[in-house]
């Protein structure tokens, strides 16, 4: 283990402790650890400032702009009143109604930031207008948002086949990865989560948010009505860019582009204030996610994939039981996944399960589903999917309100995931 590994370790390790301690903003820490990476050199300037222009990082700044502009148009309470009626003024059908939406969008859109963005931002006008908790139920959708992306045969199934066909490929494999294998393997996660989220999540979510919520509080303050033009004009922005996220691939523009026109039209025709605009966006969010993604590079960077990667290899040894695979090829990328953005471990892990399938003489098919919804199962800290800093914004969350929230579905994905998987789709 080299000198720069232990560094970065040892960094990580105080980053996650003052994290849970929250004795200094979270924001702070993140910048902190992004200072102690650089000085120390397990990261460069290059790594260390990448995460301030991300695409991620634009696309959370801008669509905050976006729903501010949203929420102060009249559409807002329409909306609301109609949900109201047609669930005869039952919150739980409601809620019920905005879960289906996030689980269909987020086989559609391969980002489950980019559906948290569209489905959140319905969502908060509802829970402000009719006065329910947003740190009750922001959080158990964002957790649907990501854990049921691409298991239904759809565009995201069908792009992720498509990439798992390549490494198969790749690594020596005569076989595809049919898209329908997605469904078989995680259909039961699409009844599991969004149940969960349904009537277990917010039990365990506070009535009254830990930490501010900036967004809203702004809103409080911009009592000027808009006008007529405004009005409608703030609507048709907020539904183009919405309908432009959903069909970026189609149209041929990248995500962050779409939210920064959105947010800027808001701007420049009044939507939301001018003066005070930049108060909309969470900052302190933004840095957060800044600094876990300095931290998941340094973590690449000195070779902790590698290390993980050597020491699976090693336990997994000669075995040829199918669920001792599954377990190892879940859990670990789910604990990884946790401290670096989860597409990263995928990418890691993928090869390393095709070359441990090579040298078993194991089938795939199961075991890189597996590596998949380990990846995905990225909900407890800001450092595994941007969706957790954009909810954490939203919600008013903190690290232990986050934690404590994910905590029964973290138990349950596995113990549902593993032994079904293993099954419908033995390694040998």
């Amino acid at each position: 283990m080299n000198t720069q590994l232990i560094i970065c370790i040892v960094i990580f390790v105080l980053t996650l402790i003052s994290y849970l301690l929250n004795k200094i903003p979270m924001w702070a820490t993140a910048m902190i650890s992004l200072c102690a990476l650089y000085i120390t050199g397990c990261i460069d300037a290059t790594g260390a400032l990448a995460g301030f222009s991300n695409v991620n990082t634009m696309l959370m700044g801008a669509m905050f702009v976006v729903a501010a502009g949203f929420r102060r148009t009249s559409l807002v309470d329409s909306l609301c009143n109609f949900i109201t009626r047609i669930t005869h003024g039952s919150f739980k059908i409601a809620y019920l109604g905005y879960l289906i939406i996030a689980v269909i969008l987020t086989n559609f859109i391969a980002s489950p930031m980019v559906v948290y963005a569209i489905v959140s931002t319905l969502l908060c006008a509802y829970l402000d207008t009719t006065g329910k908790s947003r740190s009750k139920y922001i959080f158990p959708i964002m957790v649907v948002c990501v854990s049921c992306c691409g298991i239904l045969p759809l565009a995201t199934a069908i792009q992720m086949g498509g990439q798992f066909t390549g490494f198969l490929e790749t690594y020596g494999f005569s076989i595809s990865y049919d898209p329908i294998n997605f469904f078989i393997a995680g259909w039961p996660i699409l009844i599991i989560v969004p149940l969960w989220a349904l009537f277990i999540g917010p039990r365990f979510l506070p009535e009254q948010p830990p930490l501010p919520i900036a967004a809203k509080e702004e809103a409080k303050k911009q009592a000027k009505a808009l006008s007529p033009l405004q009005d409608k004009l703030g609507i048709l922005f907020f539904f183009v860019t919405i309908l432009a996220l959903i069909f970026s691939a189609q149209i041929g523009l990248e995500t962050w582009f779409i939210a920064l026109a959105g947010s800027l039209l808001m701007v420049v025709f009044g939507i939301v204030d001018r003066k005070n605009v930049l108060r909309d966006i969470p900052w302190d969010m933004l840095l957060l996610y800044v600094g876990a993604l300095a931290l998941g590079t340094a973590l690449t960077n000195t070779g902790a994939g590698d290390m993980i990667g050597n020491w699976l290899a090693g336990i997994v040894g000669g075995t040829r039981n199918s669920y001792v695979l599954g377990i190892l090829f879940f859990l670990i990328p789910f604990i990884i996944t946790q401290f670096m953005l989860n597409r990263a471990v995928s990418a890691v892990f993928t090869p390393i399960c095709l070359l441990t399938c090579n040298a078993l003489g194991a089938n795939p098919i199961g075991l890189m589903f597996l590596v998949n919804a380990g990846s995905l199962t990225a909900f407890l800290t800001p450092m595994a999917t941007p969706a957790v800093p954009l909810a954490m914004a939203d919600g008013g969350y903190d690290l232990k309100t986050v934690v404590k929230g994910g905590a029964i579905i973290s138990i349950l994905v596995p113990l549902i995931y593993i032994p079904y998987v293993m099954t419908v789709f033995p390694a040998f």
